[in-house]
């Protein structure tokens, strides 16, 4: 479960390193963000050459968390990080390689782009 302050890998090469969660999008009222849900958070390690910088604001889909979720089968799943992707406008995705793994519930939420980049689907 990701809420504010919380800090994520990015699993991707857009450049970011480390980013922090500040707001979780669906709803006013929605203080955790579980795998597939986007949120809007601030760059606070990047490399120097790349287009993203320290204190930009991006949105970013959730791609592993530390806690257990559940899936509809039954079997439950975790990982050893919590990591996001970046993304542009439009469920866009900014990056063109993606590490790590990443479950198969994303590609139910609709990034499936995703999915078809990671070279682990879990």
């Amino acid at each position: 479960m990701i809420q504010r302050q919380t800090r994520l890998k990015v699993a991707d090469n857009s450049g970011a390193k480390i980013i922090q969660c500040f707001n979780v999008l669906g709803g006013s009222k929605k203080r955790y963000a579980r795998i597939g849900d986007i949120i809007v958070a601030s760059v606070k390690e990047a490399d120097p050459s790349s287009s993203i910088k320290k204190g930009d604001k991006v949105r970013a889909v959730i791609v592993r968390q530390k806690a257990p979720f559940k899936r509809k089968d039954g079997s439950s799943l975790k990982f050893d990080d919590n990591a996001a992707v970046i993304l542009e406008k439009e469920k866009g995705i900014l990056a063109t390689r993606i590490f790590g793994p990443v479950p198969r519930e994303l590609k139910e939420k609709g990034f499936e782009k995703i999915v078809s980049m990671a070279k682990f689907v879990v």
